[in-house]
């Protein structure tokens, strides 16, 4: 029997990249999905910085499966930094980012069944940054903390996790060079190492883990880098 036979899983986000590999990976093992994506898309097109289409969306899912088992808060904030970005650009992403995880886990309340499992998309953004990527960083720090918030107030009804990617690349290209071997994994990642983690997150496996952040970023934010290590230099 497929892992997630009629499970109802939702994901925001899932018409592309690390969002659709989710959904296709759940549908190979049997589950049920609903997706949201502001691209086209045969399941339902919607922006999700608008909390009538959050609550549209939730309606939909309600009326056609009844409950939720499992809820993937995926979909991709904006990123601009504090030269570009605007107040209206920064409450966006945290629109996206933030606050629409927030409010399906509030419509769904009362809708998940029995075991069910939110996984939320960080990033290693989370916890170390570029220049010019606030609104973006932003977001997905306050994903991470809503995490375990959520987990919190869910315990003993549903489990809250989340996966914080490093670089990943949706396209799956294979990378050679310094790309490859900065990583100490020794390659860039692809959507199948998020998906992977996500199935297992929302799996039975993981019954015994909730409140958590895991990283897959190939180890980068495990390694030390100072000035003349392996091969870099800084240029201020």
């Amino acid at each position: 029997m497929k892992s997630f036979e009629n499970k109802v899983v939702i994901v925001t986000g899932g018409a592309h990249g690390i969002g659709a590999t989710i959904v296709s990976e759940f549908e190979k093992e049997g589950a049920l999905v609903a997706f949201i994506d502001i691209r086209e898309n045969p399941c339902f097109v919607g922006d999700l910085s608008k909390k009538d289409v959050l609550e549209e969306f939730a309606k939909f899912v309600i009326e056609k499966y009844g409950h939720v088992d499992v809820l993937v808060n995926n979909a991709l904030p904006l990123m601009k930094g504090i030269d570009e970005c605007s107040y209206e650009d920064f409450s966006y992403a945290l629109a996206v980012g933030v606050i629409a995880p927030f409010y399906l886990a509030k419509l769904f309340a009362p809708h998940f069944a029995k075991g069910a499992s939110i996984v939320n998309i960080s990033s290693s953004r989370d916890r170390m940054s570029q220049p010019q990527t606030e609104s973006y960083t932003a977001a997905k720090g306050g994903i991470a903390a809503l995490t375990h918030a959520l987990a919190v107030s869910f315990a003993g009804r549903v489990r809250v996790n989340s996966i914080s990617p490093g670089w990943i690349d949706t396209e799956f290209k294979t990378y050679e060079g310094p790309d490859a071997s900065q990583q100490p994994a020794g390659r860039v990642g692809n959507p199948f190492d998020i998906a992977n983690m996500v199935l297992y997150l929302a799996s039975e496996k993981a019954g015994f883990i909730t409140g958590e952040n895991i990283c897959i970023d190939g180890g980068m934010t495990r390694q030390m880098i100072y000035h003349n290590d392996c091969g870099w230099s800084f240029k201020g």
